[in-house]
């Protein structure tokens, strides 16, 4: 990383421990990462932002990295992960924020958006759009399209089978994970997203040939390596042990709008974004702040770091209209 310095430091949310990295002053841009990942997967954003006039802060969400992992499941509840959030911007101080989320990171950001338009002036959702609270339980229709197999969220509800996977080979299951989803991958290989019952996610995991994977370094991988080898992944995991609990809990919003000015960035070759395209759809009616809804092409799941440059760009074109 080049640019404006770099600053490490921990914000209290509820008796936790959310550790911030933030560079710039000025408005505050709040970005929050997804799965598996860090606040380091916006390496690239923070000084694109600083240098552009904003306080661009990367939070480590709630079971990362150097941020508190609880120990109860219903802790990583999608509203106690927006508290976090607001408590990073009340930290700051009383002006609102513009909330970033990538992947996991985007539902957070998106219902930051939703139930505290008090406090976030924009938002901006790279990977997963917007899709309101409807009335499917997300795990039923999440098994009535795996059929026999597995949908990966529904593999990872149970305690302890994906992290029995992962600890196997945390290297090879993150470079896997991070290759399979990425626009480098055969898109026509099987899906690694469906599971074979008694199998495993790396079952089907395509791997870069040396060099291959050019938008994450041997550096870059190594920090997520040593992230997740020191914490694990059981507070990752956590949050989708929530999805129903989530579902239940945001019942009063069921089909409800967002109404601050929004942004959202996808990629052609990302499965989230292209299993949301009926979301996408509705932006008229769920989104109707809509400054943006952008697809790169060639571009897979890990957004902001496999096209940077446009990422920042398009970001910066939507704070400044703001």
């Amino acid at each position: 990383m080049t640019g404006a310095a770099l600053t490490h430091r921990n914000v209290t949310s509820s008796g936790h421990r959310i550790h911030v990295v933030e560079a710039g002053e000025g408005p505050l841009v709040v970005m929050i990462h997804g799965f598996p990942e860090s606040w380091y997967s916006w390496r690239h954003q923070l000084p694109a932002l600083a240098e552009a006039g904003y306080r661009a802060v990367a939070i480590d969400v709630r079971g990362y990295g150097r941020s508190t992992a609880p120990a109860d499941i219903e802790a990583y509840a999608m509203t106690a992960l927006v508290g976090d959030v607001i408590a990073v911007i009340d930290d700051a101080g009383p002006e609102p924020a513009v909330v970033v989320g990538h992947d996991w990171g985007a539902p957070i950001a998106w219902n930051t958006a939703l139930l505290r338009p008090d406090r976030v002036r924009g938002v901006a959702g790279l990977s997963v759009p917007y899709n309101p609270r409807g009335d499917l339980r997300p795990l039923d229709g999440m098994r009535a399209l795996a059929g026999a197999d597995w949908f990966y969220i529904d593999y990872f509800q149970e305690p302890g089978v994906a992290e029995t996977e992962v600890e196997a080979d945390v290297e090879q299951w993150l470079k896997g994970i991070y290759f399979t989803a990425s626009g480098e991958a055969d898109p026509a290989a099987p899906s690694a997203f469906i599971i074979e019952r008694g199998g495993q996610m790396r079952d089907r995991f395509q791997y870069p040939e040396p060099g291959q994977m050019a938008w994450l370094t041997d550096d870059d991988l190594a920090f997520f390596v040593g992230e997740f080898e020191r914490t694990g992944l059981t507070g990752g995991f956590n949050r989708y042990r929530n999805i129903t609990r989530d579902w239940t809990e945001l019942a009063p919003w069921r089909f409800a709008p967002i109404t601050v000015p929004s942004l959202f960035i996808g990629g052609d070759k990302d499965g989230p974004t292209l299993l949301g395209r009926r979301a996408i759809e509705r932006f008229d009616r769920t989104l109707p702040g809509l400054r943006g809804a952008h697809i790169l092409p060639g571009c897979g799941h890990w957004t902001q770091q496999e096209r940077p440059d446009d990422v920042n760009r398009l970001l910066v074109e939507f704070l400044a209209g703001l």
